[in-house]
């Protein structure tokens, strides 16, 4: 980010704060309803560094958008998508997972986070076993028995055995999870991992997912953070009679000639993304990537600069080279970020106690003291056999507690008995016993509710981010329906558009050819010289390509003759070219074809014609909301942002 822009982050974070303070202003009106400063503030700088164009950075860019955002938003409403029962559901379910996020932000405890930096710092290899289970208490007790059978054979005959036995995929689960640490595990099976010994097998534990046994293998000190390069080779080449091991191979002999890694890395290299910086990869922890047998192998190189021989993954053929081995980092330096990913994760829901206690310093609580003594002479034998139903003369709107002005009444705890009394059948406890202890679980659970209930109103950062969902859920809905389906179904509108727009629709020059790639300049004249005469990449390898000797490497497809494959400087032109210098490498092309530019047919084009159409349509259908809903911009409050910013 440009000192520029960051500079302005720190403007608008000050112009935010100076209209919180002050009277909020109208900037805008959209079919009546207002739109504040402070909320196109607050949307503009958290954007700011996503929005590439950098008209859009500019505060009328940006306010142009931010309308037809809001248009959108009043068409959705017109058309009750907000009423509809798919978006409401989804939009609950959101809800739920976001607020998990919010109920114990603050109840992080330093034993805690130390816990989880300390396990960061161990890595464990472990495997387990999972049964998964439905909700009733018959398939909670199959599934326990089941994964307890399933240990003590794996205890037996080893687990690898019942491992190909029993793994089905679905809901029997027998997989090996490579290392792991801290924050890559639900915490309940974190936990019962690190508590298990090496080589032993733990009982039996619950998660949201089933019931587990977890094999921990080893325990290791953790590696630290890596940065390393790659070269892979796809293990399903475009060229058909490419063969992926053989060309991996003649690769790791030109590196064994002296040949660089970068320059080899941006011939050869499948993975295009890594290609184009010589390889290099983003910096990665154990247990991070996809592939174990990548991670042992890079981790595995003793030294900066070490190169790995070919390997085989479910990915491709690849040349791992380590480039720097970071060590672990010191608590303090890492504790604020451990602290963030605490609350965030389901370890945090240890802290439901202190979380209690402080709801209830921040609310003002009210008891009826004579509601406990009430519900205890109650409660019958009927509790026990699951047959107890409220009484009919129970005094439903009565109070048992009050937060803030919200009453809890004696038909809510009545309910929640009737609702926990499986849970005593067949178990003789005394009524003020069982009154204690339910009472304590739905005084919990109310204040969490209320929290929840409330949390919108008190919780600015959660009211923004349930805003932009509820929002942006919606205009999903919305272009859906108005833009993207109607695109992609509309052929005859399709095949209408390409027709008129044909002159977008061009290949470029292209060129079928087969390059051969060498670093000795030596070689360059033979090479050229069989390559002219006709000779075969077989033909001319076998000549130059000695023993261990890798002297030429080749490759053929069909590129756009401005592909960076290319030399800059390559003449499109039927023939063997001239020696070219490309890449820290030397090159000789023999173009068999060329394929002039011309008009893709609709069906080659079909992907961008649906995008372009896509896009008149919106255009279209924005000009029409911008007819159908009245805007209003309040021209003082924008000239007051812009002033502010500018300054």
């Amino acid at each position: 980010m440009s000192i520029k822009f960051k500079c302005l982050l720190l403007v608008l974070f000050a112009l935010n704060f100076s209209f919180s303070q002050d009277k909020d202003e109208v900037l805008l009106k959209v079919s009546e309803e207002p739109i504040l400063a402070s909320e196109f503030l607050r949307v503009y700088n958290k954007n700011l560094d996503l929005v590439k164009d950098e008209s859009q950075k500019d505060i009328d860019g940006y306010l142009k958008l931010f309308t037809e955002y809001q248009l959108k938003l009043q068409e959705a409403k017109r058309l009750k998508l907000h009423e509809d029962e798919k978006y409401l559901r989804e939009f609950s379910r959101y809800q739920k997972q976001l607020i998990q996020n919010y109920i114990s932000e603050n109840q992080v405890t330093d034993a805690l986070v130390k816990e989880a930096y300390d396990r960061s710092n161990l890595d464990i290899n472990a495997s387990h076993i999972l049964v998964r289970l439905d909700a009733t208490e018959k398939d909670t007790l199959s599934a326990y028995n089941k994964v307890l059978e399933l240990r003590n054979r794996a205890l037996n005959e080893g687990y690898e055995t019942v491992q190909k036995e029993m793994h089905d995929g679905q809901n029997i689960l027998l997989e090996d999870l490579g290392y792991f640490s801290a924050f890559k595990m639900v915490y309940d099976f974190e936990t019962e991992a690190y508590n298990t010994p090496v080589g032993e097998i733990s009982m039996p534990f619950r998660t949201q997912f089933g019931y587990h046994v977890v094999f921990v293998k080893d325990k290791r000190k953790s590696k630290g953070t890596l940065t390393a390069a790659h070269i892979m080779v796809n293990l399903n080449p475009e060229d058909s009679l490419s063969n992926p091991e053989e060309r991996i191979k003649d690769i790791y002999k030109k590196l064994n000639q002296g040949e660089s890694f970068e320059s080899l890395a941006k011939q050869f290299s499948d993975d295009k993304s890594s290609a184009r910086n010589g390889g290099k990869l983003m910096p990665f922890k154990s247990g991070q990537l996809s592939s174990i047998e990548f991670e042992d192998i890079a981790f595995g190189l003793k030294n900066n600069g070490d190169v790995s021989a070919p390997f085989k993954t479910a990915f491709g053929w690849h040349i791992v080279k380590r480039i720097d081995l970071k060590p672990v980092e010191s608590f303090e330096d890492v504790k604020s970020t451990i602290e963030q990913q605490v609350k965030r994760d389901s370890r945090s829901k240890l802290i439901n106690e202190a979380m209690v206690n402080k709801l209830k310093e921040k609310y003002t609580i009210t008891y009826n003291t004579e509601a406990k003594a009430y519900f205890t002479s109650i409660i019958n034998e009927g509790f026990h056999n699951r047959s107890w139903v409220l009484p009919e003369d129970l005094k439903k709107e009565q109070n048992v507690f009050t937060i803030n002005d919200k009453s809890v009444t004696y038909e809510d705890f009545g309910i929640h008995l009737e609702n926990a009394q499986r849970i005593y059948a067949g178990r003789k406890m005394p009524a003020s016993t069982i009154i204690e202890q339910e009472f304590e679980k739905f005084f919990e659970k109310s204040i969490f509710q209320y929290r929840e209930d409330n949390l919108e109103t008190e919780n600015s950062e959660y009211a923004n981010i349930l805003s932009e969902y509820r929002d942006g859920l919606l205009l999903f809905d919305l272009m859906e329906k108005e833009v993207w389906n109607k695109a992609s179904k509309d052929t005859l509108g399709l095949k209408d558009y390409y027709n008129t727009h044909q002159s977008n629709y061009q290949w470029d020059d292209r060129v079928e050819v087969l390059i051969a790639s060498f670093a000795d300049k030596d070689n360059m004249k033979s090479i050229r010289k069989m390559m002219k005469k006709g000779k075969s990449e077989e033909e001319i390898k076998n000549k130059l390509n000695k023993g261990k000797k890798q002297n030429v490497i080749f490759t053929k497809g069909t590129f756009n003759s401005n592909n960076p494959i290319l030399p800059a400087e390559f003449q499109v032109k039927k023939g063997v070219s001239d020696v070219y210098e490309h890449n820290e490498a030397y090159h000789i092309i023999d173009v068999k074809k060329v394929l002039p530019a011309g008009l893709k047919t609709f069906e080659e084009a079909k992907g961008s014609v649906i995008n372009d159409y896509q896009a008149e349509l919106e255009t279209n259908w924005i000009n029409d909301l911008y007819e159908r809903f009245e805007v209003e911009v309040n021209q003082d409050v924008l000239n007051k942002i812009k002033s502010k910013i500018n300054n």
